[in-house]
C-alpha cells in the first residue's frame, strides 16, 4: 500500500473521526471530513525544476468553503483532514497548519489556533512573547530568535492574517484548557500574530 493511500486511511478514517467523536461526545455536533471532499483544498505537488519533490504533498491554491458553512449554517463543527485534491484528481497531503491557516482565511475567521508543544514564540532569554505584529515575524527570524519549527508556525500565522484573519495564535495544545482559556479569559495564552490593537 502507498504512503499517501496509509496517511489518508489514518488522517481521515482514523484520527478525524476520533476526533469528531469527542467533540460529540463533549456535546456539540461534528462530522469529520477531508479537505478533498466537495473540493474544499484543491492544491497542487510541491514542485522543484518542474518535478513533484516531495511525492503527493500538496500546496493549496484554491479554497472553497461552501461546505464548511452549510456545515456551521447547521450547528455542526466540521473536522478537517488535510488531505486536498488536485485539479487533475490527484490526492495530495498538506501541512496541517497550512491547510488550518488557508481555510480560516477563507472563512475571515477571527481567530486561528495553530497548537505546539511550547507556550509560544519565545524570545531569546525563552521569555513568551505576547503579541507580534507582522513585521515583527521577519525580524525575528531574521535575528535568529525565531528558529527550527517555530518557523513555518509563525510564517503560517503571518500568511493567516494576511490573507483575512483578524489574529493567529500559537500556544501549547498541552496546557489543560489552552483553547478556552485563549478564546474566553482575559489571561494571555500563547503567542498572538496581529496587527490589530489587543
Amino acid at each position: 500500500m502507498a504512503t499517501l493511500e496509509v496517511a489518508e486511511m489514518v488522517l481521515c478514517g482514523l484520527v478525524n473521526k476520533e476526533i469528531a467523536a469527542l467533540v460529540k461526545k463533549s456535546g456539540a455536533r461534528a462530522v469529520g471530513i477531508a479537505g478533498k471532499d466537495d473540493g474544499l483544498l484543491v492544491g497542487e505537488k510541491v514542485m522543484k525544476d518542474g518535478k513533484a519533490s516531495l511525492g503527493f504533498v500538496g500546496e493549496p491554491k484554491r479554497v472553497d468553503v461552501t461546505i464548511l458553512n452549510d456545515f456551521l449554517n447547521a450547528g455542526i463543527i466540521p473536522v478537517i483532514a488535510p488531505i486536498g485534491i488536485s485539479e487533475t484528481g490527484e490526492t495530495l497531503n498538506i501541512n496541517a497548519d497550512t491547510a488550518a491557516g488557508k481555510i480560516a482565511g477563507a472563512l475571515r475567521a477571527k481567530r486561528l489556533l495553530l497548537l505546539t508543544d511550547v507556550a509560544g514564540v519565545l524570545d531569546k532569554e525563552k521569555v513568551l512573547i505576547p503579541h507580534l505584529k507582522l513585521k515583527q515575524v521577519e525580524e525575528l527570524k531574521e535575528d535568529g530568535t525565531v528558529t527550527g519549527g517555530m518557523i513555518p508556525k509563525v510564517e503560517m500565522a503571518k500568511s493567516a492574517v494576511l490573507e483575512g484573519v483578524e489574529g493567529a495564535v500559537i500556544l501549547d495544545g498541552r496546557v489543560p484548557h489552552a483553547v478556552l482559556l485563549q478564546l474566553l479569559s482575559e489571561r494571555a495564552v500563547g503567542t498572538l500574530v496581529s496587527d490589530a490593537v489587543e
